[in-house]
């Protein structure tokens, strides 16, 4: 029928049809070349967020080295002990001290490292970290007594201190919101695995002659300190700390590399500008950082009860007992043999690294606080059938099984969530302004628990034997529980600047109740 009512009508007729055609060719071209535009304006996104990720990965893996010290002193300190004990012939005290010092001298570094770090920057505390326990390791590789040993380990408690407490404050500070919390637990996987190649280097050079393999085994802690200053020349200062320095356009454009698109750089930008106190490139008057900590607000109240008290119970439910010990409690168990009983923590940092990795997958999945209960109730089961093994089953095969077992679910429990989460909490909670400054104080808090652990264990193990001290280690983890469940909040997905604004909310205190569901209420909150 169309084909007859152009005939009909004439060149008229077939010149609209002609033209009609034309037109949805114009058309077809138009939709075309926004096709196109749209499909390359998604591939240039898509390449920008892989490139994010990497630099943004890379970043977070530099920046965890100084942790991997820790873990390694920690995990080559358990077997190279037995060695020194017998070439150097220290007494038991001396061991108990030469193991638990660097716990508490560390303290010295985190303190000295939040101010430090608000001074020189997250970057190149991160590099005089290192430099200071370098120093330390060769002294202790070197040393010909006790005392010598004593000074090499301080300094090496020192720079562990520094490392330990800045490491989770940048990786925070420089993460997407969406990746903070998997980036966040780096420190906790690279501590673990410093635990692991400390394990493995006690195995590998027990062979050596008592005089020449402990040294060894520390000297080997010197090695990862030295990619640190190669990683130097890659990671960028933390964007935070370049706003509390007014160098705002410096921020932006390492925002413009960490962030995938440029309106949530503006966003963060304005948050984290915001955050620090600046108006119009002027910085309001706040009470001095220390002032402010020691008399808090409410809210910061409650933000330190927080941080400090997960700091203190991941140390107070003796997971470095558990490490720095191993050996000594499968000796319990009934393992005599040093070979033996150096292969059996290997087992343990084996599977305290193959779970501290399932920990970074979840934590941004299913959330911080569930990971917690997990994590504190497995411990607490763990830790009291360890108590009851080694008080009831004695030195048989089926006691060294438990032993086995027990301690490995332990540390599994541990990297599953305490481990981690309770670093990745600390580094999240606090105002930008406080945040250095008060993620050191946790920091402390978790290295005075640590040394009072290390340097009690013996004493209090033959006191109340080895099972009466681990039953104490898992009331210390029922608390945790309690803990967990009362005072800490939920953070997954949220800005740090979100979160601070929900601790400045006049909601009554209620850990159980705290969601943080709300994130655009909690930013338009008049």
């Amino acid at each position: 029928m169309g084909l007859v009512g152009v005939q009909g009508d004439g060149n008229g007729e077939m010149a609209l049809s002609l033209g009609s055609k034309n037109k949805y060719k114009r058309m077809d071209s138009e939709l075309s070349d926004d096709f196109e535009d749209n499909a390359s304006h998604h591939h240039h996104q898509l390449e920008r967020k892989k490139s994010t990720r990497k630099y943004v990965l890379a970043c977070a893996i530099f920046a965890s080295l100084n942790n991997v010290l820790l873990g390694y002193d920690v995990g080559v300190m358990s077997g190279a002990i037995i060695f020194i004990q017998e070439d150097l012939k220290i007494t038991e005290v001396q061991e108990e001290v030469l193991v638990g010092i660097l716990s508490i001298i560390s303290l010295l570094g985190s303190l000295a490292g939040g101010r430090t770090s608000d001074v020189i920057g997250r970057k190149w505390t991160m590099a005089f970290a290192a430099i200071v326990f370098q120093i330390g390791a060769a002294i202790m590789t070197l040393a010909s007594s006790f005392e010598v040993l004593m000074i090499g380990r301080v300094l090496a408690g020192v720079g562990i201190g520094f490392g330990v407490m800045i490491a989770p404050v940048y990786i925070a500070e420089i993460s997407p919101t969406v990746d903070r919390g998997s980036l966040t637990s780096f420190p906790e996987i690279f501590i673990n695995l410093g635990i692991l190649l400390g394990y493995v280097s006690n195995y590998a050079f027990s062979g050596l002659s008592v005089h020449i393999n402990w040294r060894v085994m520390l000297a080997v802690g010197i090695l990862p300190s030295v990619f640190i200053g190669f990683a130097l020349f890659i990671i960028p200062e933390s964007p935070r700390w370049l706003v509390m320095q007014n160098r705002v356009e410096e921020a932006r454009s390492v925002l413009l590399k960490t962030n995938e698109n440029d309106k949530e750089v503006e966003e963060r930008l304005s948050e984290i500008v915001a955050a620090a106190g600046i108006s119009n490139g002027e910085k309001n008057e706040e009470k001095a950082v220390w002032r402010e900590l020691l008399s808090p607000s409410p809210s910061l109240r409650r933000m330190l009860i927080t941080g400090f008290g997960i700091q203190c119970f991941q140390q107070i439910t003796g997971i470095d007992a558990t490490v720095y010990y191993s050996p000594e409690i499968f000796h319990d168990a009934g393992i005599v043999n040093k070979s033996k009983l150096l292969a059996a923590t290997v087992a343990v940092g084996v599977t305290k690294t193959a779970f501290i990795l399932i920990a970074t997958f979840l934590v941004d999945r299913v959330g911080r606080k569930p990971l917690l209960y997990v994590s504190t109730i497995g411990m607490t089961v763990c830790l009291f059938t360890l108590s009851i093994s080694l008080a009831i089953l004695g030195k048989g095969q089926l006691g060294i099984a438990m032993a086995l077992l027990c301690v490995c679910g332990n540390v599994a429990f541990f990297s599953v969530g305490m481990g981690p989460v309770c670093w990745i909490v600390t580094s999240e909670i606090f105002p930008l302004r406080l945040r250095a400054q008060a993620s050191a104080l946790g920091a402390v808090g978790n290295r005075v628990c640590s040394g009072f652990v290390a340097m009690s264990f013996l004493s209090l193990a033959r006191t109340i034997t080895v099972g009466g001290t681990f039953f104490l280690f898992s009331l210390f983890s029922a608390l945790s529980v309690a803990f967990v469940y009362k005072l800490v909040p939920e953070t997954k997905g949220k800005s740090l600047e979100q979160i601070e604004l929900l601790f400045q909310s006049h909601n009554e205190w209620d850990g159980s109740e705290m969601e943080l569901g709300d994130a655009q209420y909690l930013v338009h909150k008049p």
